[in-house]
């Protein structure tokens, strides 16, 4: 598939990992540890869009839109100008209003993505959807496309099975809106998997793509690490890449090359490596 078919994100290198962009109308996820940059990945993702005269969604659960404003202008993304211009809009709220919000035919959500002829949404971050729908027995899933894909759960189903539904349900409405879905999910640890792999309500099954963002140690010095684990539909670059993000944002660079257990955050040399390093001949 073409660059020119594809939803560039804008970043340096990492457009590349993922074969030209995102493929269009798909949902995409970016976890990673707190701080490690996927919401700044996230909002570089939307400037670019509007950059393109792709109008584009933050749809936040928790940080208000002065946020926002404010991490976007220490890259000098004008976020205020943009929305003046119709090519952004911020929206706060919470995941219980979204869900009914999808749910039902003309509701804000899908008003105001077609008022903008929105191509792009940043969900920051599902985390939060995931938890209010863990604790909302009420919010049980409606979407007809969604009972019609999965089947209504029969009595006695797993909450978990009936979390991955709600969250089915959820993208899959943005979907129906043609929208390409950027959303950030965090993870409690900052350095590997020390608390295992953490599959929340299978999201890294319902989502079309899989990047994760890492920290790692390499002699003393904090690092971030980036990967893409999965594309459904296309080739990607799987190398993992070390990334910094300065004043224009995000910039993936090469591959970390010589390391082994990257992802664990405490990664080894590799033998060869060791040896040409060490060993004298």
């Amino acid at each position: 598939m073409s660059y020119d078919t594809r939803i560039q994100t804008g970043i340096t290198g990492f457009d590349t990992m993922l074969g030209g962009g995102y493929l269009p109308n798909t949902t995409n996820l970016i976890e990673g540890p707190p701080g490690c940059g996927k919401s700044t990945l996230g909002m570089q993702f939307i400037y670019h869009g509007a950059q393109q005269g792709e109008p584009g969604i933050i749809l936040t659960f928790e940080a208000l839109p002065e946020t926002y404003y404010q991490m976007a202008a220490a890259f000098g993304w004008d976020f205020r100008r943009l929305e003046q211009e119709g090519l952004l809009k911020v929206i706060i709220t919470s995941p219980e209003v979204t869900q009914i919000d999808l749910e039902h035919a003309n509701g804000v959500l899908e008003h105001t993505i077609a008022q903008m002829d929105a191509k792009r949404i940043l969900i920051d971050s599902v985390t939060h959807y995931e938890s209010a729908m863990a604790h909302s027995p009420n919010a049980a899933p409606k979407s007809k496309v969604s009972l019609m894909a999965r089947g209504t759960p029969a009595p006695g189903a797993s909450e978990k099975f009936v979390e991955r539904d709600r969250l089915y349900s959820f993208l899959n409405a943005l979907k129906r809106q043609g929208m390409t879905t950027l959303l950030t999910r965090e993870t409690t640890f900052l350095f590997g998997d020390e608390e295992g792999f953490s599959g929340g309500a299978g999201i890294h099954f319902i989502v079309d793509s899989y990047t994760m963002l890492r920290y790692v140690e390499i002699m003393s010095a904090v690092r971030r690490a980036i990967i893409v684990l999965k594309m459904r539909g296309s080739a990607h670059d799987s190398a993992i890449r070390q990334f910094e993000i300065d004043a224009r944002g995000l910039v993936v660079m090469a591959p970390f090359e010589g390391q082994e257990g990257l992802m664990s955050g405490t990664p080894k040399r590799m033998a060869a490596s060791f040896i040409k390093a060490f060993v004298r001949k």
